[in-house]
């Protein structure tokens, strides 16, 4: 195996990075790589290494994309490689089999709004283990100093998906910016992207209001329904801190298959973790 290539991976997941690590584990016959041949594929289909090139190569890649998009865990593919009886391009008429491994993405709490609920999220979801990425628009709330437990991303809420947060089948996605519209738009840029689960926070009259709006604007009902609003389990949380319990739990709750419409089924009776006349600041209005 290329240690150099292996210590390029290192680097990128160490900064946050992801992608697939493609390695030869097994041939018959005639193949273009010996046993051990590595490739590694990001998430914008850019390769480092080689497994062989060719169409192999490229069904390679294309399988290690369909893997990092999907959240799935790692599979053995397996390439028969037949000579081109057509006069074409010329192959080399083996098998080979290639472990391909998604790597960087593992269980992540990604949260949006660095206030005082969103900090306390991410301090609760560094300790519970999870990888954790922060963005906020204003540099002073989202940087390493203030947020010191993942990945912080400052700058404008379009740019955020080029500048560093990134979601896949494993992100847990909190939304807890400082007011109704932020949020309202952070959920629409939401939309279509891969995630285990999206939360927000808010009063009822919050989150109706922010509701309508993006029905309004085209986003599909049937998102708006995956999204567990208010976040967080009902336990009357008052505190960022506690807040940030509930959502945690409610995370744990969805990642490890527990009843979860029965923890919240207190939710139609009561007002829920987030009484309707409680101050923005803290429903969600965080600044």
């Amino acid at each position: 195996m290329d240690r150099a290539l292996l210590k390029s991976v290192h680097e990128e997941l160490e900064a946050g990075g992801a992608g697939a690590l493609c390695t030869v584990v097994g041939s018959d016959g005639s193949t273009p790589r010996d046993l051990g041949a590595s490739m590694w594929v990001r998430l914008d289909g850019s390769i480092a290494g080689t497994v062989g090139g060719g169409p192999l190569e490229h069904a390679v890649i294309k399988k290690a994309l369909e893997l990092l998009r999907s959240g799935s865990g790692p599979v053995l593919h397996k390439a028969v490689l037949r000579t081109d009886e057509s006069g074409g391009e010329a192959v080399c008429g083996g098998e080979s089999v290639i472990l391909i491994e998604p790597l960087g993405q593992e269980a992540e709490v990604v949260i949006f709004g660095a206030g005082h609920v969103g900090k306390a999220v991410a301090r609760a979801a560094y300790s519970a283990g999870f990888r954790v990425i922060v963005w906020d628009e204003r540099e002073e709330f989202a940087n390493p100093e203030s947020v010191p437990w993942g990945k912080t991303v400052a700058c404008p809420l379009e740019k955020a998906f080029d500048e560093g947060v990134r979601l896949h089948g494993s992100s847990y996605v909190v939304v807890v910016t400082r007011g109704h519209s932020l949020d309202a738009e952070v959920v629409r840029i939401l939309e279509g992207k891969p995630m285990a689960y999206i939360g927000m926070i808010g009063s009822r009259k919050k989150i109706s209001y922010v509701r309508e709006s993006l029905i309004k604007q085209g986003v599909s009902i049937d998102f708006l329904d995956r999204i567990f609003q208010p976040v967080g389990l009902p336990v009357r949380a008052e505190t960022p801190e506690e807040i940030a319990v509930s959502i945690l739990a409610e995370i744990i709750a969805v990642r490890r298959g527990a009843d979860i419409a029965s923890l919240r089924s207190s939710y139609s009776r009561e007002a829920g973790p987030f009484s309707p006349d409680l101050p923005i600041g803290i429903s969600g209005s965080e600044g």
